[in-house]
């Protein structure tokens, strides 16, 4: 019933204090006291509400609160339960800012030992920001107007709103993770302190700090400043200003190259004026008229020696021609294709006697080698067995002359005309053996 009064009379309070005996148990609620010279009350902030608060409370803490009365029963005491917080005197992201900054330079991450120097000469060049914004197509026309040749990788990124903080640094992670970038900017164009929140940030500024990759923050304008442009390698005023400098190496390189390239220019062409006039000079000199008259002599003999060679050449071809055609009427008298036509005859009655001797000499051999095959055939062991004899080997192919190499049950192959025969001998008769017994 108390709880129910004061909740029904109370539902809505708004008020001012200072912070005190604050707890963070693991729940996630926070529980303190609030104060003035004179009194005290007990709050919690559930974890809900605690989640939403953009800074940290901390003793101390001059706060201005809402909420509504409630009763702790278990305890029987009553308390505030708050559901909006704001500082006293400064507003809640500024006071997060100043806290975060705090701790964050605390740790060492704003040191100027650690920052890196930018590459003189990058190639490659990635970008964190959003993809429709401003920001990336001046960041882009800037970068290519002063180094046509240089890679670009765009991480498109959203740059303000619940989650972005954590989409920006997932994209330095991932831009790390790639291997060949070697700046990275990390920006977007001008707003609000709560529109450029999301680089105040922890989760950026851990980020851009653990980064292998040299990081330029360019977040809104010159007078502009979070969190990451304190932990970045380097900081520029605006976005433009953040490609200007990394691409200030090649503007200076492309300076340099066309002041070299006026002064070598310069160079040769003084070089080749003081060589024209002391070439003049020397072909003025006395040396070069005798040389010309020289020249003039031998080019004069070099003239008469080659028309006395044309002469020779006509005369000698005109002797040449004389001659070939000479030549030419003897052969037409010879007549060469009468000659031709006769040996032409005389080769085929040579070639008609060739054939014929030739086939004269392969009847003899055909009737020689008749005679030698009959003979040989009368002589083969072939035409012995074609006429009813046989021949007995053993099993290990010795040929059976006597009845004394066998024995009796032994088996033996008997060769005839068209093949061969196996066998056991079942008796044993030699020829001469009295009264014709068998063994």
């Amino acid at each position: 019933m108390i709880r129910a009064s004061l909740e029904a009379d109370f539902q809505e309070i708004w008020l001012e204090g200072e912070i005190s005996n604050l707890r963070a148990p693991g729940s996630g609620h926070l529980y303190c006291t609030l104060k003035d010279g004179s009194s005290q009350i007990r709050a919690v902030i559930f974890r809900s509400a605690a989640m939403r608060l953009r800074f940290g409370l901390e003793d101390g803490l001059q706060v201005v609160v809402h909420g509504r009365l409630s009763v702790y029963e278990p305890r029987g005491e009553y308390q505030l339960v708050l559901d909006h917080l704001e500082p006293k005197g400064q507003g809640a992201l500024q006071l997060a800012f100043e806290q975060l900054k705090r701790r964050l330079e605390a740790e060492g991450l704003f040191n100027v030992q650690r920052k890196r120097p930018l590459p003189a000469f990058p190639w490659t060049v990635g970008i964190v920001t959003s993809p429709t914004g401003a920001a990336v197509r001046d960041l882009i026309t800037v970068l290519h107007r002063r180094c046509p040749i240089l890679r670009i990788i765009v991480a498109s990124v959203q740059v303000q709103g619940a989650g972005a903080g954590e989409q920006i640094a997932a994209a330095i992670h991932a831009l790390n993770t790639l291997g060949c970038i070697d700046v990275m900017i990390v920006g977007r164009g001008g707003g609000s302190m709560e529109d450029l929140w999301s680089f105040n940030e922890e989760v950026v500024a851990r980020a851009i700090a653990a980064s292998r990759i040299p990081v330029v923050s360019g977040v809104g304008h010159e007078i502009d400043f979070t969190i990451a442009d304190f932990v970045a390698d380097a900081r520029a005023a605006t976005p433009t200003a953040a490609a200007q400098l990394v691409s200030q190496g090649w503007l200076d390189l492309d300076q340099r190259l066309a002041t070299s390239v006026d002064a070598l220019v310069e160079a040769l062409e003084q070089t080749i004026l003081d060589r024209e006039q002391r070439l003049e000079a020397s072909v003025r000199h006395r040396a070069f008229e005798v040389v010309r008259a020289a020249m003039i002599s031998a080019e004069r003999t070099l003239e008469t020696r080659i028309g006395a060679a044309e002469r020779a050449l006509r005369s000698r071809l005109r002797r040449q021609t004389a001659r070939a055609a000479s030549l030419f009427e003897h052969i037409v008298r010879q007549q060469p294709g009468a000659r031709v036509e006769r040996q032409r005859t005389r080769l085929v009655q040579l070639f008609g006697r060739a054939e014929d001797r030739v086939q004269d000499l392969l009847a003899d051999v055909a009737s020689q080698l008749g005679t030698a095959a009959a003979r040989l055939d009368a002589l083969s062991p072939l035409a012995s067995l074609g006429r009813g004899y046989s021949i007995c080997r053993r099993r290990d192919g010795t040929v059976i002359r006597s009845t004394a190499q066998v024995t009796r049950g032994e088996h033996i192959a008997v060769r005839v005309m068209d093949g061969s025969i196996g066998c056991e001998v079942l008796r044993l008769d030699p020829e001469n053996s009295s009264g014709g017994g068998h063994s």
